[in-house]
């Protein structure tokens, strides 16, 4: 440990856009840093995301909706929200504690407890994009689009409860013709949208790998294909990261970033809290037009964003296990839900289908913070919004392990809550 009793040498378990901010943040406080994954860089969640840095959006899921719509969708395979009937009990334990914080009392917590990381994201990502991470952010608006002006009234309400909250958010409705001069790839079919201005987005992989790159650059190891199986505490108040390989690093802290994966090792640290896989799917395809911002439609929950000259289409909440393989049917579904409401898009050309496990919590709120052991911290459970809320999560973890002291924003988020 250093002088001050702050840590010299951290490792961070997970090379996703939570674990990698929080590297960079700790280096930025002077501590070394090596980061370990499994797979890779951008290997699980980050790749294949929407992209989009969004607090107008980032709203979280436990809104009471979200469980009519679920049990109405029960039986349905081909809805975006699918449960596959499966004897897993903890599966079914994890919806059930869920579906009793399905409720505007939770709702409204979760959008408070959550209100620092939105206020702070857009931020966050500049820090980084202005001190050695070259993947650009884009600014433009997202804009929400329904078959009518009566399914927008749901989003609507949901804007102007978070308005209610502090976060100003800037919206506008449009229709018709209006509608579609902001957003040429939506059909005839789409009659009504809202505008939500002052957001961005990224290529989420290229961002992901350009964050490796600069904390590669300023010292940092990053080592791909390490299988973390436990954390030791030594004598000396240091610990030792071990791997499936027999191989172990040692450092004075490490941190758990691991998305989905998180209850395999985070149990063992007094973290209660489920995490289940809410699996997402993508693909990308060419379009007649370029697509100049983000489209959302919201009644069939399928995110679109510009991609490298083309349209990145990205959707579903599949709760499934995290390494299982990708079900075709889902990516059909996707697009036979969109394929209404947009025009211009060439389906039977895809390409990049993607599919990665977002880490889900039941009460709608994050795990970031100290566990029970002496120097291990969590950084974890953002379900959609791990990307948008990121580098402000790994900012805020990286003050609490060199200083000691919980920053106020991550109280509600207390690992072992």
């Amino acid at each position: 440990m250093a002088i001050d009793g702050g840590p010299r040498t951290a490792v961070v378990i997970g090379a996703g856009v939570v674990g990698l901010s929080t590297a960079w943040f700790l280096q930025e406080r002077g501590v070394d840093v090596t980061v370990v994954d499994r797979g890779g860089v951008a290997a699980g969640a980050s790749w294949g995301n929407a992209g989009w840095l969004s607090p107008g959006l980032a709203i979280p899921l436990n809104e009471p909706g979200v469980l009519r719509y679920g049990l109405r969708s029960l039986l349905d395979r081909d809805a975006p929200l699918h449960v596959p009937a499966t004897p897993d009990v903890g599966l079914w334990s994890f919806l059930t504690r869920f579906a009793l914080h399905c409720n505007w009392k939770s709702w409204g917590r979760a959008v408070q407890a959550n209100l620092p990381f939105n206020e702070e994201c857009l931020e966050a990502f500049d820090v980084l994009t202005g001190n050695g991470v070259e993947a650009p952010t884009t600014e433009a608006p997202i804009m929400a689009a329904f078959a009518n002006s009566r399914q927008a009234v749901a989003l609507l309400h949901e804007l102007r409860r978070i308005n209610d909250s502090g976060l100003e958010i800037r919206y506008a409705a449009l229709e018709g013709d209006a509608l579609r001069e902001q957003a040429p790839q939506l059909s005839p079919r789409a009659g009504a949208g809202i505008r939500l201005d002052g957001q961005r987005y990224v290529d989420p992989g290229e961002f992901t790998n350009s964050l490796a790159r600069a904390v590669t650059a300023r010292g940092a190891t990053i080592r791909s294909g390490f299988r973390v199986t436990g954390v030791r505490s030594e004598a000396d108040g240091g610990l030792h990261v071990l791997s499936d390989s027999g191989d172990a690093i040692r450092a004075d802290a490490a941190v758990l970033a691991t998305g989905a994966w998180l209850n395999q090792l985070g149990k063992e640290w007094g973290v209660r809290v489920p995490v289940r896989a809410g699996r997402g799917y993508s693909f990308t395809v060419p379009t007649d037009e370029p697509v100049p911002g983000p489209i959302y439609l919201p009644a069939v929950r399928v995110a679109c964003t510009p991609y490298q000259g083309k349209l990145r289409v990205a959707g579903t909440m599949e709760f499934r296990d995290a390494d299982a393989p990708l079900y075709q049917r889902r990516v059909d579904a996707i697009i036979a839900s969109a394929k209404p409401l947009l025009s211009g898009v060439s389906w039977e050309e895809r390409t990049d289908t993607w599919v990665g496990p977002r880490p889900v919590t039941p009460d709608g709120m994050p795990l970031v913070g100290a566990t029970r052991v002496p120097g291990i911290y969590v950084a974890g459970g953002h379900g959609m919004w791990g990307f948008t809320h990121g580098p402000a999560t790994g900012r805020m973890l990286a003050e609490q392990i060199t200083t000691g002291k919980q920053p106020a924003a991550l109280r509600a988020f207390d690992p072992t809550r």
